[in-house]
This record gives C-alpha cells, structure tokens and sequence, in this order.
C-alpha cells in the first residue's frame, strides 16, 4: 500500500537553490513544495534562530517531510496545504514577513513512482493523478466526462500535444463503449490515435497527454503567478523567491510574472509618463534561467529539465 511505501525524491537544483534563496540565519523561509524534505531539510540546517515553514499538499508528502525535519524541532514547522494558501498559511501563523520563498513545481519522483496515484503512463493503476485526494476532480472524471473540445484544448494548451484533435476523439470514441478507467488502458489509446511515426520519435507518445491531465486536474498553472504576487508582498526587502519549472508553460508564467513585478509600471507604452503609480517590487536576479549541472543529469535524468529562476525584493 502507498500508506507504507518510501517517500523519495532526488531534490533537483540543490545547492542551486540554497545559493540563489542566499539564506539568513535568522531568516523566516517558506518551501511551498515540501516533497521528501530535501530542498526544506538543506535550508533548515542554515538556520540558526530562524524557522522554515514546509508546505505540501500531498498526504505521502507531509507524512515525509514531517519525519526527516523532525531533527531540527521547533525550527521546522510542517503544513499540509497548496502554496497558493502561502497568504493565509503565515497569517495563521503570526508571521508578517519571510525572507524566502522555495517552490519546485511539478509532479514528484515519488508520485510519479507510485503506481496507484495514477501519475504514470509506464504503469497500470486507477485514472487518479490528485496530488491531494481531499480534492474532488480526478483523471477518470476528466477523461469520461469533458466534451470532445475540452479534452482537446487542455491537451493542446497544457500539454503541448499536435495531435491532440485526433486524441480526444480517440478517447470519446472509446469511452462511448465502456468507461476508461486504468492508465495503461488510456495510454494505449493515445498511442494509436497518433501517426505510427510519431509514436517511434523521441518520448513516451502519452508523455504529453498525461502531463496535460494532470495539470488540469491539479490546477498547476492558475496558482503560479498569484503565488508569486503573494510572496513579492510577504517578502521582506532583500528576500528572494527561488522556482524551479520543468516545462515552458510553468517557465513562462514565472518569468513573466517576475519581469512584471521588475517593471512595476503597467501604463501602456505609449503614456509619455507614467499615471499607474506601481513602482518595481522585485530585482530579477537570473536573467537567464539556471540549469543542471552536467554531473546532476547523469546522476539524476529526471532534472533534465528543470529550470530555476531567482527574484529579490526591492
């Protein structure tokens, strides 16, 4: 059972992220992606009289990080919640400011090989994919009951996927007989609603669908840049927010909403001056994204690729 299975995840962009957070001893520090508590349980050792806050939504998650934190006592606080709750998660705690803000988005290691979460497209399982089964939404209601255009958009939006026309209308065809309830059975689907040359090239040719899937039923991407809007204000001045991304579409909505929040003003181009007021609340300290090491992508091919980028408050 999953209840009994090892946490484990290979922090990716480790020391990266210690380095670009430049953490405090004293520092207040929030990881809004907890996992296996490696990123968390590395900034809590720099910790003196500071405290780290170490956010999951995930069950499996909590029960890990609670576990491996739980050397550092009252320095750790563990919390099972969304980061998107980040305002409200130090509003209960009494904290007014932080001094750095960790997030590694994506599907973990551990959920990725855990085959009954439903994540993985190289394993047969229930259609789930909930990083937090308190959530109602699940990959089953999404592949039975979306309409043809739905399936089709978030496939094409959220996945990237060409051939996402001819998937969707794969999978309505098929469910019309029976419903789709195990991931190898959807898998197979998408498989051969694509030309047989695509299949041969490059990825896993579900790799696209399953991540759209998932995004949608996790609500991935809506919660990024209002996060960041959270954390720019919590931020005491010279914090950092630290993010590592792992497809173009995370990529793009955090280097938009940082280079927004760099800009300040929102007047359109053509105001000889500015009428806004917004001034600049954060400095983007990565102005291209940092990247593995090669030494990390042999040891660890699933970091091949993450990106991270660093803001600081003004």
């Amino acid at each position: 059972m999953e209840e009994k299975r090892e946490f484990s995840h290979r922090s990716v962009l480790l020391y990266e992220c210690m380095d670009g957070l430049d953490i405090k001893p004293d520092g207040i520090y929030v990881d809004g992606t907890a996992g296996g508590g490696g990123h968390s349980s590395q900034i809590a050792r720099r910790l003196t009289s500071g405290r780290l806050i170490a956010i999951d939504r995930d069950e499996a998650a909590i029960r890990a990080a609670g576990e491996r934190l739980s050397e550092f006592g009252e320095r750790a606080t563990v919390v099972r919640s969304n980061f998107y709750e980040l305002a409200r998660v130090c509003e209960q705690m009494n904290i007014e400011g932080i001094d750095g803000l960790l997030l590694d988005l994506g599907v973990s290691s551990h959920q990725l090989d855990t085959p009954e979460r439903g994540f993985s497209y190289m394993s047969d399982a229930p259609l789930d994919m909930r990083m937090d089964k308190r959530d109602g939404l699940t990959a089953f209601d999404i592949v039975n009951g979306y309409t043809e255009e739905r399936l089709k958009k978030i496939l094409y939006e959220y996945g990237e996927e060409r051939f996402s026309a001819s998937i969707a209308a794969a999978i309505v065809r098929e469910r019309q007989k029976k419903p789709i309830e195990r991931t190898l059975e959807l898998s197979d689907i998408i498989k051969y609603a694509i030309p047989p040359r695509a299949r041969e090239a490059g990825h896993h040719p579900a790799k696209r669908s399953f991540q759209a899937i998932r995004i949608e039923v996790n609500g991935e991407l809506a919660v990024i840049e209002p996060t960041i809007r959270d954390a720019a204000r919590l931020l005491r001045r010279g914090g950092r927010i630290a993010i590592i991304t792992f497809h173009s579409l995370e990529d793009r909505i955090v280097k938009q909403a940082f280079a927004s929040l760099a800009e300040g003003c929102t007047c359109p181009r053509s105001f000889p001056v500015c009428v806004c007021g917004n001034k600049p609340t954060l400095k983007v300290i990565t102005k291209k994204p940092i990247l593995p090491s090669s030494e990390e992508l042999e040891e660890n091919p699933r970091s091949r690729s993450a990106k991270l980028r660093v803001a600081q408050k003004l």
